[in-house]
């Protein structure tokens, strides 16, 4: 469509919209939909969609068959993945040579190629179609779930399922008031962390008196593993921007920044062009479709520093200072960016918005819990077989996402524990998978909602070493401002890292328990407030663990180098030599077919040779 600039009214963006919709309702081309956000593109999804492409061309079916390129469909384990439409047919771990007989057998003739299909780790059967793969059932995909239908870098897609359709709704039907009144009764929680209600919020900034008021879209997403403000970015950056724009309105906003980490090269890609597409289309800029309402909106690239997720800290950076917090009060919505009131909420609180003002804050508020509305998306990573994006109901078990979506643990391997909430997240066990996914009861475990993370441990996991790296994340990440969490990490990493070293003392847990406390209370932001909870889980629920390498000298999970050695067992090895070969220190030595030996002094205990062994012949005590 020609660019439209400050053309466009209401009424007129309403029309575009029917018309898109009726398009694709009409379509009638087969479409192979693609995932291909960043990580689908890591996983040659771009090179299936060349071949797809080549293969169409070649065989002049372009008017029968299109290839549709979205961001992620969430299941990462099965990337590159393909979607056939009407019949929903899904195909796995798609290859460019697969290009050929995914058109000619299933596209044309309705052919299924049993090999592409994807193959429950539990049951081993197999599904034919997206809806039936245990990975989606349990899912309640209202945000995320638009990305497998759109091309992210098309407007008319997005308007084509009714995009830009709340906020017609907003600036032609509802006062700031009433957005903020529909918010609130919706219940939405902010999902950047603290799960602070979103339409109070909103109501604190819109009270709030001042010539100019802000909006921020908090997209720094720095947990390890955590991946979900990224993909939606990437996958449908409209819906994003729409939540804002009704968000800005309510509060009275006129000036708006999206602060998205650099590490994001495609999220940064599609939401500029999202950006100048909207100002093309009249949603953007001065008298938004002639309804008075002016809003512009800006991005601001984050270095990747942690702590910038912290609202203050991340408002410094914006202003060009160091990104460290401040003590608050003042908050944000009252004395914000440049000191005027501003309103933050993250990517996937934006995301809701849209929703909850199409469907009314009744539907949304059936959702969930008491109090914890909506859905959650969660980047569930670690040991399991279903690695992905999953958005699910809050409320949710533990079990529900880690077995029947998840996929279980690979190799039959038991469950240990999962994390959730990020670094300063809490390690929860066995014990805790019946428990409900919200905020009051994950706070109650000693863990926390967080911004999504979710990581999956299993037997072979050593929860001292667990504390140990996330403690190293956030000493380093600390931006030293106060003393507690500037000396409390450092201390409680100094004090983990000699209890797996085999070196800790009696009294070192007492210790490390009463620092973890201090920290804890006496730090000023929310990384320091948290960044006790690695540890304090982990002596809470694995505190026998901890006596084993402080008493014992032992890491009963094979997994702290100074704790453990290797030893190759003589009536169980064949001399096939898999050990040698990946040993970096030559370590091992022997002949074909002859027992192995393994040397003490030279082995760095690595564990690649125990990886390599296909006998159960090397032994980790």
């Amino acid at each position: 469509m020609k660019n439209t600039n400050k053309k466009n009214s209401l009424g007129s963006l309403k029309k575009i919209i029917k018309e898109q919709k009726q398009a694709r309702n009409a379509e009638k081309k087969i479409t192979l939909t693609v995932s291909a956000g960043t990580c689908g593109q890591a996983r040659g999804s771009m090179e299936v969609i060349d071949f797809l492409n080549k293969t169409i061309k070649q065989k002049k079916l372009e008017d029968r068959i299109q290839v549709k390129v979205t961001g992620c469909h969430g299941f990462c384990e099965a990337e590159p993945n393909i979607i056939i439409q009407p019949d929903d047919i899904f195909y796995q771990h798609v290859k460019p040579k697969d290009s050929k007989d995914i058109i000619e057998k299933t596209a044309l003739n309705n052919e299924i190629i049993d090999r592409l299909l994807y193959t429950d780790p539990s049951t081993k059967e197999k599904a034919k179609r997206g809806n039936d793969i245990s990975f989606y059932t349990k899912q309640k995909r209202l945000v995320l779930g638009d990305n497998v239908l759109i091309d992210p870098t098309d407007i008319n897609d997005y308007f084509s399922i009714g995009g830009y359709s709340s906020l017609v709704k907003t600036l032609e039907n509802l006062t700031p008031e009433q957005v903020i009144d529909t918010v609130k009764s919706s219940g939405i929680r902010g999902r950047g962390g603290a799960g602070f209600p979103t339409g109070a919020k909103w109501e604190f900034t819109r009270k709030a008196k001042a010539d100019v008021k802000y909006i921020i879209c908090n997209a720094d997403e720095g947990d390890p593993g955590a991946y979900m403000d990224r993909s939606l970015m990437e996958g449908n950056p409209h819906r994003v921007l729409e939540g804002m724009i009704i968000g800005a309105y309510a509060i009275g906003a006129s000036e708006g920044t999206i602060y998205i980490r650099d590490e994001y090269p495609l999220a940064l890609q599609n939401i500029t062009l999202a950006l100048q597409q909207a100002r093309d289309f009249g949603i953007l800029g001065k008298n938004i479709l002639g309804s008075g309402f002016s809003l512009e909106i800006n991005i601001v690239k984050g270095a990747g520093a942690f702590v910038c997720g912290e609202e203050t800290a991340l408002i410094a950076s914006i202003e060009g200072k160091v990104g460290e917090p401040r003590q608050r009060p003042p908050f944000p919505a009252v004395e914000g960016l440049w000191r005027k009131p501003t309103n933050i909420n993250n990517v996937e609180t934006w995301g809701n918005i849209p929703l909850i003002i199409e469907k009314g804050a009744d539907w949304y508020s059936q959702i969930g819990t008491e109090k914890s509305k909506g859905t959650k998306i969660f980047s569930l990573v670690g040991k399991i077989n279903n690695t992905g994006l999953v958005e699910v109901p809050m409320g949710i078990t533990l079990r529900e996402i880690i077995f029947d979506i998840g996929g279980g643990i690979p190799k039959d391997k038991k469950f240990k524990a999962v994390q959730t909430g990020g670094p300063s997240g809490g390690c929860l066990p066995e014990e805790k998978l019946d428990l409900p996914i919200d905020y009051e009861s994950l706070t109650k475990a000693g863990s926390i909602m967080g911004s999504g993370g979710m990581i999956v441990m299993d037997e072979n996991t050593c929860m001292v070493d667990v504390a140990k790296y996330f403690l190293n994340f956030l000493r380093d990440e600390s931006c030293g401002k106060c003393l507690s969490c500037r000396e409390g990490t450092q201390r409680m990493w100094e004090i983990v890292t000699k209890i797996s070293e085999g070196k800790g003392e009696e009294g070192d847990l007492a210790l490390l328990e009463e620092l973890a406390h201090a920290v804890k209370n006496a730090s000023m932001c929310g990384l320091g407030q948290t960044a006790a909870n690695p540890v304090l889980s982990t002596l809470r629920y694995f505190r026998d663990e901890y006596e084993a390498h402080v008493i014992d000298k032992k890491c009963p999970a094979g997994v702290c180098k100074d704790l453990i050695k290797y030893t190759i067992l003589e009536d169980k090895c064949t001399g096939c030599m898999a050990c040698i070969k990946p040993c970096p220190v030559n370590a091992i030595s022997g002949e074909l077919k002859k027992v192995h030996t393994l040397d003490e002094n030279k082995c760095i205990r690595c564990g690649a040779c125990y990886e390599a062994c296909n006998f159960d012949a090397i032994k980790i005590e």
